[in-house]
């Protein structure tokens, strides 16, 4: 699994990837095909579960601001090497180094993918 997967799936749920059960046959003529109207996609509050999720904490964690604690209220791996991974899936052109500037980018970056994602983001954190 991908590095910003595992942070959507923490956050977004797992998703049932089941392919659809096939119809049961019958020997009756088919039927013609019923239009579906396309289900309107709900966002996902992500503030609303990463704070419900740092309440129950025991730990103070700065998710607002730090991917490392943002990881961590996930229950995800923050070490360097997973925040490596990360960058270079997302993109990061930056010095791999767990510098400010390649966390800042990273939780900036991150933010922008679930809300890319369906994920209902405040604005102050997508800048």
């Amino acid at each position: 699994m991908s590095f910003f997967g595992k942070i959507k799936d923490a956050i977004f749920g797992k998703k049932a990837q089941a392919a659809p059960a096939a119809p049961a046959q019958t020997t009756a003529a088919p039927a013609a095909p019923t239009p579906v109207a396309p289900q309107p996609v709900s966002e996902v509050d992500v503030e609303a579960i990463l704070s419900g999720l740092a309440a129950k904490s025991d730990q103070k964690l700065n998710w607002r601001n730090s991917i490392v604690d943002l990881m961590k209220l996930l229950g995800l791996d923050s070490s360097l090497t997973e925040r490596k991974g990360l960058a270079q899936e997302l993109g990061y052109t930056g010095a791999l180094d767990g510098s400010a500037e390649m966390n800042i980018w990273l939780h900036k970056q991150v933010m922008r993918e679930l809300a890319a994602n369906g994920g209902k983001v405040p604005a102050e954190l997508l800048d």
